[in-house]
Formats: structure tokens, C-alpha cells, sequence
């Protein structure tokens, strides 16, 4: 439809495709400011697609606040498809979300998106004092958010209501506004271009066409970054300029572009139907009436299915029109007594029906109805004329107080540089200085700060070794030893044999001396070799148990060196050597869901008793200990040792030793130093 109406309604969507670019830590916020700027074509191109990945989304987001911008997001989606219910509770669930939280910059951010749908939604109704109060309130709260990045738009929306309103002057001055926001914001001109088109709009109103043109060949520079609405809000207003000049072939070269473009796309139904209006009054105008029939009936199933008051006020403008020109004055009454009657309606619309109808009267030969239509058409028109003058008096007035304002600033700036400029000298040398003496003092800090690290770790690193040594001197003879002074004893039938398995006993005693950790296998060979060399003094009813996951790989898992070994020499010399009847030894190593190893060594001697003539030294468990402790030292995972006496079956008692080793335990010993 050719008139600001139609402009002002696509313009006042331009806040929906805004740029939200935030700097603040990565949080569910900016995941969600991330997926909007990713669908932020796809609203006017694809709005059904937004509305899936959007209720996605959703249902994976826990932050309350961010929940409900995707719930504004859906709202813009549905705004897009036409669907006013669905986008109206949407805003309601918004609103009511907001109501029962305490003020924060990020719940005025939400108000301010909720209150800006809502004016877009009363301006598609023709509610636009309701919009003007709607916008006026999100610009309040987005001043009070942190989104300062979108004040630009929604200030092109207030502008745009004020346009509608007839009151052109606040139009452009928030138009302008506008452009002030986003000088603020340092946006590039590319994106300007909604500020552009409005003002062209204001100016177009107003009649003033040669300024109308200079706005729209701004806002045409950037045609190629427009989205798909925003060509269509372009295209419309510059058919309607040459539609009000009354170019009407120019009107409908932009008209048509604007229907071929909208048909692309799929939910850009309002658009296509809203074209196809423009080309039915200009067809009219230009006296083609069976292409002003032919559009006209295209396009108005499809408002009176949205029930859009405004649409059809205009619709049913054209259609009297159209039975006037076809001559059937009973079809133009008809439609006369069956118009809309809206409670608002904008001075252009006005403008078109009062001129239509007063074509009306003439045909019917009521001449004094005809001739207060007229009347009523030189008002309108005279007010324009008034608000033309009021408006360049007030960019006269602007234009002065500007220019005024920047002269003193330049004068007060050109002082002051004067005055910091001999400030700014002395201070670049004292700079200078104090900058070379900090740059020293933090180098001899640093370099001090180096050196004694490197004391202290070489120092630690002696010290630790030194440590490791004089456990591994201790732990040596301890093995050797018992075995060798058992076999000096005996000289059985075995005996050759024994002192190979104890030459092999000693040989792997010194290799295993050199590591503080070894492999399962290397160490389950190492108790093995030793259990043989016991085996003897311990007697037939001696009996090793030992099961090992199959998942474990023997010859890959590493635990420090002795961890078995220790634990079984203890529970075979202090538990089973002196007790009679069966003596069991169990060993089981398994592994845990959590992807450690439990190795547990079980005997049935007994149990741990502290006071017992058989308690040995401890000197082997004070070697596991001080070994897993500074293995631990490096590990936010530490290995566990536990010893326990527990129940066994034939009401027995039992020593068990465990040890957990972690899944990923950094056994680098230099590291830990």
C-alpha cells in the first residue's frame, strides 16, 4: 500500500534483527547472543527454522534469564510468520517472568525486548499512542540494561510511531537520535541505514521530495547489506515517494521489484500481499481497472484472515474506489456501509479515503457532502503544510544551536591543548625515567627470583635422592637376608636349586633398587621368585591364591617398587611361618569401575596384633609409606594404603593389606621434587 502506514509498520520491525554483541565472560547469555547473531538473517528468511532451533535450545538452558530471551527470540520468529497470537504469549510469559524478579540491568533488558514486541504488535494493530507509550518505556529500561548497543533501533521504532502519529517533527528528531546513538556506538555507516529510509519517510510526508530522494540514495548505497525485510521496507517507501509525486510508472517498477523479491521467500506472506495492495491502488490510479481488481482481490483474503483493521480501512478505500470506476454505484455503496471503522486513522489514509469519497458524492449527486470531503482534504493538507514550516524551523534553530555549540567547544579544546601541551612535555620525560628504573628493578627481581628457584630445586632434588638411596640401602639387605640365612642353614636335596632362585632373588633385588617404580609384571615375578625360595620352610599346607583381571595389562601398569613384595614377606614371616594347619595367602588384583587398580593381600595368620613377639621392625611398611607419600606430593589423586585384620571363613582371622592405585597417577619422581 502506498502510504507511510505500510513503511512505518515493516520499519518498526527493524529492532527484531538488531546486532547483540556483548563483552562479558562466556556464560549461557552469550552462548544465546551467539545463536541469535548465527539465525539473525534467517528470522525474515526462515522464521519456521528460528522457531525449531529456538524451542531447542531451550530446553537445555538452566539460567532462568536466558530461558526467556529465546522465549522473546520465538516471540520475534512468530511476529515474522504473522502469527500475533502465538508472539503475544510468548511477551505474556516474558512479562510475567520479569514481574516476579527484583530489578537487575539484565531483567531491564528483558523488559525492554518485551516492551518493544508489544509496540511492534499495537502498531500493526493501529494502536499507535499505545506503541509510542511501549517504545518510550523500552528505551527507558534498555538506558537501564546493559544492551546499549540496541538503543539505535529501538529509537527508529519510536520514530516510526511518531510518524504515524502525523507528528513528523518528534519523527525525525528521534530519527536523528538515532544516528547520535550510533556515532555513540561507533557503528559503521553500512548499518545506518534504517535512520536513513525514516527520515526519507518524514520527508516524504512531508512532501519535501528533493530531501525525500537524498535520504533514499544514503540508505540505497548499503541496498546490498540490507536484509530481506529491510530491501522490502526500501523498495515500498520508495514506490510510495514516487507514488505521492504521482509518477505512478516509477511507483510500480519499485512495487513489482518488492513483489518478486517478497515471493522468494516463503514466509514473507504480509509482503507479498502488501505489494500486491501498492500495485492495485496504483493500477487504480492510473485507470487500469481490471489490474486494480485483479491485485486487490489477491491480497484481501489474506487480511481479512489476520483481521488487520488498518489494512482493511484502506482496502475497503480502494474497493469503493473500484466499483465507482466500473460504474456499479450500488457495489460502492454496498462496500461504503460494510467498511471498517477503526478508532484511529492516520492522516494519509484519511487523505485517500476523504478523496475517494468525495468522488463517492459527486457520482451520486450529493454535492455538499462532496464538497466537506474536499474541505476536509485542503485541512489535512494545510496541516502538512504547517508542520513542513514547523519542521525546517526546527532544524533551522537545530542546525544554529549545533554550530553554535561546536564553535565554543573547538575554542575551550584549543585552549586546553595549549595549557597540557608544556604539562604533557615535562611528564613524558619524567615517563621516561621512572618507566627505565622500573623496567631495571623488575628485571633484578626476576632474575633474583630465578636463581633462588634454581637453589631451592637443586637443593630439594639432593635432598629427596639422598632420601630415596638410603631407603633403597635399607630395603636391599632386608629380602636378602632373611632368604640367605635360611639357605646357610639348610642343606637339603634342593639346596643348588634354592641358590639359583636366590641368585635370581638377588640379581632382580639390585635391578629393581634403580627404579622407584616398576611394572605388575616385573614385580608379581619378583614375589614369585621369592614365595619359591619360602615355599620350602613354610611347609605343605602352605597355599598361594593369586588373580588378576583379565583386563589388566601386566606388562603397562605401574605401581612403586616393593608394593607387593613388602606386604607379602611381612604376612609370610610374621603371620603364617609359625601357625599351624593350612596357611593361605591370597592376592587379588582387580579393576575398579572408576578404572583404578585394587591390589589386596590377604593372609589367615591371625590377624595384626601390636604387641606381638612377631611383629618385626616395620622398616618395610615405613618404606612404602615414605615412598607413596612423596609420590603423592605430585598428584591431586593420591594412591590409598589401608591394613586391616578381617573375618575369614572357618571363623579364622585375617591381615589384609590394600592399596587403590589411581587411573593416571604420575609416578615421575623428579617431577614431584
Amino acid at each position: 500500500m502506498p502510504i507511510g502506514f505500510w513503511s512505518v509498520i515493516l520499519g518498526a520491525m527493524c529492532v527484531i534483527s538488531c546486532g547483540e554483541k556483548q563483552k562479558r565472560s562466556f556464560n549461557a547469555f552469550d552462548t544465546y547472543l551467539q545463536f541469535y547473531q548465527e539465525v539473525n538473517d534467517s528470522l525474515s528468511k526462515n522464521p519456521r527454522y528460528v522457531c525449531a532451533e529456538a524451542q531447542k535450545r531451550m530446553t537445555a538452558t538452566t539460567d532462568s534469564t536466558t530461558y526467556y530471551h529465546y522465549v522473546m527470540l520465538l516471540a520475534k520468529a512468530y511476529m515474522f510468520r504473522s502469527d500475533m497470537d502465538s508472539a503475544a504469549v510468548c511477551m505474556n510469559q516474558a512479562e510475567a517472568y520479569c514481574h516476579r524478579n527484583a530489578p537487575t540491568p539484565q531483567i531491564s533488558d528483558l523488559y525492554a525486548d518485551i516492551y518493544n514486541m508489544r509496540g511492534n504488535v499495537l502498531a500493526r494493530q493501529a494502536l499507535v499512542d499505545s506503541a509510542v507509550i511501549c517504545f518510550s518505556k523500552a528505551l527507558n529500561y534498555r538506558l537501564n540494561g546493559d544492551r546499549k548497543e540496541v538503543l539505535p533501533d529501538i529509537s527508529i521504532n519510536l520514530a516510526d510511531a511518531y510518524v504515524r502519529t502525523g507528528q513528523y517533527d518528534k519523527g525525525a528528531l528521534w530519527y536523528r537520535k538515532s544516528l547520535s546513538f550510533f556515532d555513540s556506538l561507533g557503528t559503521p555507516e553500512a548499518k545506518r541505514f534504517p535512520a536513513y529510509y525514516g527520515l526519507a519517510q518524514v520527508y516524504m510526508e512531508l512532501r519535501d521530495f528533493e530531501l525525500c530522494d537524498y535520504y533514499y540514495d544514503m540508505a540505497a548505497q548499503w541496498y546490498s547489506e540490507m536484509m530481506p525485510y529491510e530491501k522490502c521496507i526500501y523498495l515500498n517507501n520508495r514506490g510510495n515517494s514516487y507514488y505521492f509525486r504521482k509518477d505512478y510508472p516509477h511507483a510500480l517498477e519499485m512495487f513489482r521489484k518488492e513483489l518478486a523479491f517478497a515471493r522468494s521467500y516463503p514466509d514473507m506472506a504480509f509482503e507479498v500481499h502488501l505489494s500486491e495492495m501498492n500495485l492495485g491502488e496504483t493500477f487504480l490510479l492510473m485507470n487500469q481497472t481490471d489490474s486494480a481488481a485483479f491485485y486487490l482481490a489477491k491480497c484481501e483474503d489474506f487480511f481479512r484472515s489476520i483481521g488487520n483493521i488498518s489494512a482493511l480501512y484502506y482496502l475497503d478505500t480502494q474497493l469503493i474506489e473500484l466499483a465507482l470506476k466500473q460504474n456499479n454505484l450500488a457495489l460502492a455503496r454496498k462496500r461504503l456501509a460494510e467498511a471498517v471503522k477503526p478508532d484511529y486513522v492516520e492522516p494519509n489514509m484519511l487523505h485517500i479515503r476523504n478523496r475517494y469519497l468525495q468522488h463517492y458524492y459527486e457520482e451520486t449527486g450529493d454535492y455538499k457532502k462532496a464538497y466537506y470531503y474536499q474541505r476536509e482534504n485542503q485541512r489535512i493538507d494545510d496541516s502538512t503544510r504547517n508542520e513542513r514550516i514547523k519542521m525546517r524551523t526546527a532544524e533551522i534553530d537545530l542546525k544554529y544551536r549545533q554550530d553554535t555549540t561546536l564553535m565554543k567547544q573547538k575554542i575551550f579544546i584549543q585552549q586546553k591543548e595549549n595549557e597540557v601541551l608544556g604539562l604533557h612535555q615535562r611528564m613524558y620525560v619524567w615517563m621516561s625515567v621512572c618507566f627505565l628504573i622500573l623496567i631495571l628493578a623488575v628485571f633484578i627481581y626476576l632474575y633474583n627470583k630465578k636463581q633462588r628457584h634454581l637453589f631451592r630445586m637443586r637443593s630439594q632434588h639432593m635432598i629427596n635422592t639422598l632420601r630415596m638411596e638410603n631407603i633403597r640401602n635399607r630395603v636391599s639387605p632386608h629380602f636378602i637376608f632373611n632368604v640367605l640365612s635360611r639357605e646357610i642353614n639348610s642343606h637339603s636335596n634342593g639346596y643348588s636349586e634354592n641358590m639359583r632362585q636366590l641368585v635370581k632373588l638377588m640379581r632382580r633385588n639390585l635391578e629393581l633398587t634403580e627404579h622407584l617404580c616398576v611394572t605388575l609384571d616385573e614385580e608379581l615375578d619378583f614375589v614369585h621368585t621369592y614365595i619359591d625360595l619360602e615355599r620350602k620352610s613354610m611347609g605343605d599346607t602352605f597355599a598361594l591364591s593369586l588373580h588378576v583381571d583379565k583386563t589388566i595389562d601386566l606388562t603397562r601398569e605401574i605401581l612403586p617398587s616393593m608394593m607387593i613384595q613388602i606386604p607379602v614377606e611381612n604376612a609370610i614371616k610374621h603371620a603364617l611361618r609359625e601357625k599351624q594347619g593350612k596357611k593361605n595367602l591370597w592376592i587379588d588384583i582387580r579393576r575398579e569401575p572408576t578404572g583404578a587398580i585394587c591390589i589386596k593381600i590377604r593372609d589367615n595368620g591371625g590377624g595384626y596384633k601390636a604387641n606381638s613377639h612377631n611383629r618385626g621392625t616395620g622398616t618395610g611398611m615405613k618404606v612404602i609409606l615414605q615412598t607413596v607419600q612423596m609420590l603423592n606430593n605430585n598428584n591431586k589423586k593420591h594412591i590409598d594404603i589401608s591394613i586391616n585384620n578381617v573375618p575369614l571363613e572357618e571363623g579364622e582371622t585375617g591381615c589384609e593389606f590394600v592399596v587403590i592405585l589411581p587411573q593416571g597417577y604420575d609416578y615421575n619422581f623428579l617431577k614431584a621434587v
